[in-house]
């Protein structure tokens, strides 16, 4: 069950180290990252390291915060686990993608899990990204830190999780679901409700992978903040006011509403000028975001 390393660098006194391993969620091989501060090296230390989930956009990889994001240093600071797995089930021939006549192909399949459990054929054999984040990969992780002996300086008891686009839905509707799992919960321009019928990359993943927008409710981070009756839960999230997307994609205003009408939900919904989507945008705030998660996950 343990992962095998295929890669490792240093970065800023820590070690980011790269795995591959044999999924049974997506009967596929899927790569994570993982970030393990210098910290998690010190044996003096009785502190075990907690963990940070990072969940990726539509296109991304494993790789694209590790790369981009700039928050290595500030995980090293901070003593954190980064954890970035890739977005989609990838595999080979044998794993369908964007159907030949679809008329866009770039917001969908490979690369475009959406962070859901698929119903329909022929997407639910491999396109299984919720079980995936939320249940396998932190056993994968616990193993693979056994068999490399750091079991003992990672806690995987403490979590936290953010991501981006869809994998700032995919961060928020994965800790509502799972009230108490997460210490915390951030996002930067999330796809907030995408089950609204004003999300075009919700009608297309949901209706397919799903079967109907209506079916993708459970899976909306709006919809599931309305309803949501666990600790109390801390959220911030992150939006750039020149994001091309913000009117036509990510409907942030209904969730900082339906957030504001739920007392159990400590959310901070930020509009900040002038930014877009990339990741010039994720790289400025990044540092800001790791300690926002780092000040919860170690008050505990």
């Amino acid at each position: 069950m343990a992962a095998t390393i295929t890669k490792q660098v240093k970065a800023s006194g820590g070690d980011v180290i790269f795995f591959t391993h044999q999924s049974t969620s997506t009967k596929t091989s899927m790569a994570f990252t993982v970030y393990m501060p210098p910290s998690s090296k010190n044996e003096n230390e009785n502190k075990k390291c907690p963990i940070l989930y990072y969940l990726s956009g539509l296109t991304c990889t494993n790789m694209n915060f590790i790369e981009k994001a700039n928050a290595i240093a500030a995980a090293a600071e901070h003593g954190i686990v980064l954890i970035c797995p890739d977005t989609s089930p990838r595999g080979g021939d044998d794993v369908p993608d964007a159907p030949e006549d679809m008329e866009c192909k770039w917001d969908f399949g490979k690369g475009a899990g959406f962070y859901v459990n698929a119903t329909q054929e022929p997407w639910s054999k491999n396109y299984n990204m919720y079980d995936y984040v939320v249940t396998e990969l932190p056993a994968v992780v616990t193993a693979t830190m056994e068999s490399l002996g750091l079991s003992g300086r990672v806690d995987m008891a403490r979590s936290s999780v953010f991501g981006h686009s869809m994998g700032g839905h995919g961060a928020l509707m994965i800790a509502l679901k799972n009230p108490g799992k997460y210490k915390s919960v951030s996002a930067f321009a999330p796809i907030c409700n995408p089950s609204s019928g004003k999300c075009p990359w919700g009608d297309k993943c949901f209706g397919q992978y799903l079967g109907s927008i209506e079916a993708g409710q459970e899976y909306d981070a709006t919809v599931l903040a309305g309803t949501y009756e666990g600790p109390l839960l801390d959220v911030l999230v992150d939006q750039g006011t020149k994001d091309n997307f913000l009117a036509t994609q990510l409907e942030t205003s209904a969730f900082d509403e339906a957030c504001k009408s739920n007392e159990k939900i400590q959310a901070e919904v930020r509009m900040q000028e002038g930014y877009d989507h990339s990741y010039y945008f994720i790289s400025t705030f990044a540092a800001e975001h790791v300690a926002f998660h780092a000040q919860r996950l170690k008050s505990v």
